[in-house]
């Protein structure tokens, strides 16, 4: 866009090349204008510089004074008025037998002071980053949750305790209920700890902010085991990331049974079965399709190295049918909980 001032100086230097042989198109094309402006410029005899600007405008009659301005500042500080918007405090003046000006003019002041929000006691809020831990390896981050599963009738639900490694993404501890207590979550975080036998080893045990995971019970049983909790933030569900996943495909499996379990123990048996397939038989997306299970015993690094070799020798054989590399199947080294989006690619989990 050519400035006013300028245009001028840009139909010279138009009429210039157009006479040193370029196109007229052209010309115009390199100022970033159209040739139909350029024509109008000429045509009106002349560049026109728009002085509106400039021009000097009386002061409008309903402008507030700068004692005015001060008043209403001085106002909206004190300490009755601090914390209410402007729709309250010009009643509550005009009760008094006080007025300085209309709500629309309140607004408009502190807008421009910036003073429209947090006045008083009222603070900026400050936004919390997420708490992230990094893994490099099994059993040295879990992530924890409940999810509900349908009963016989409506309104009726069981309750699926979930503990999974963040690095293996493996369910090492899982049971199921018909409430949420901490007693059922402390049995199964000890429960899990024996069967992974890492008593006394570094861990970090992440969740929501539920009530049977912040119980004060469950909170001692932690620290006597010597478990770092670490929560979500407050009315935030994506902090929790890879349990949300898990839960999500465990009520996408075909076979979930979307009208309700009819007992408690059918609830348990269905769990039972997941949890194997899972842990077992599924090729989860997120670990280079290798099984939770491979990746916590530390196999999947066998298995992704006979698949490289696989791909390696398929390309030797058709190299014409490669038109790049062979497929990636370096095993992760790390995974972090709630990485900060500036330091890390996002990626998709597909439990």
């Amino acid at each position: 866009m050519i400035d006013p001032s300028n245009r001028l100086r840009a139909v010279e230097l138009i009429q210039e090349a157009n006479r040193n042989g370029a196109r007229l198109s052209k010309a115009c094309q390199e100022l970033h204008i159209h040739v139909r402006t350029y024509e109008r410029w000429v045509a009106e005899g002349g560049v026109k510089v728009d002085q509106r600007p400039h021009a000097k405008r009386p002061t409008p009659k309903n402008k507030l004074s700068e004692k005015e301005k001060s008043e209403i500042l001085e106002v909206v500080k004190q300490e009755a008025y601090a914390d209410l918007p402007p729709t309250q405090i010009v009643p509550q003046l005009a009760d008094k037998g006080r007025y300085i000006a209309s709500e629309s003019t309140f607004y408009r002041v502190l807008r421009k002071e910036h003073m429209q929000n947090h006045r008083g006691r009222s603070q900026k809020p400050v936004r919390r980053i997420p708490e992230s831990h990094l893994a490099t390896a099994p059993n040295q981050v879990w992530t924890w949750d409940i999810t509900w599963l349908g009963g016989p009738v409506k309104g009726l639900f069981y309750r699926l305790y979930l503990i999974l490694d963040l690095f293996s993404r493996k369910a090492v501890g899982w049971e199921v209920w018909e409430t949420e207590e901490a007693q059922y979550a402390e049995k199964l975080v000890k429960k899990a700890v024996l069967k992974e036998k890492i008593q006394g080893r570094p861990l970090v045990l992440h969740s929501d902010n539920g009530s049977p995971m912040k119980a004060s019970t469950f909170l001692g049983l932690l620290e006597t085991l010597g478990i770092q909790s670490s929560f979500s933030r407050p009315r935030v569900s994506n902090d929790n990331p890879y349990s949300e996943a898990m839960f999500r495909t465990l009520k996408y499996r075909p076979e979930f049974p979307q009208k309700g379990f009819a007992s408690l123990k059918e609830a348990r048996k269905w769990a039972q079965q997941f949890i194997h397939w899972y842990n077992e038989i599924h090729l989860h997306s997120g670990l280079n399709f290798v099984t939770p299970v491979q990746c916590h015993n530390g196999t999947h690094k066998d298995v992704l190295a006979k698949r490289k070799e696989i791909y390696q020798d398929a390309k030797k054989k058709h190299p014409e049918r490669w038109a790049r590399g062979t497929r990636d199947w370096s095993p992760h080294e790390q995974v972090a909980l709630n990485p900060m989006r500036e330091k890390t690619q996002p990626t998709s989990e597909n439990g």
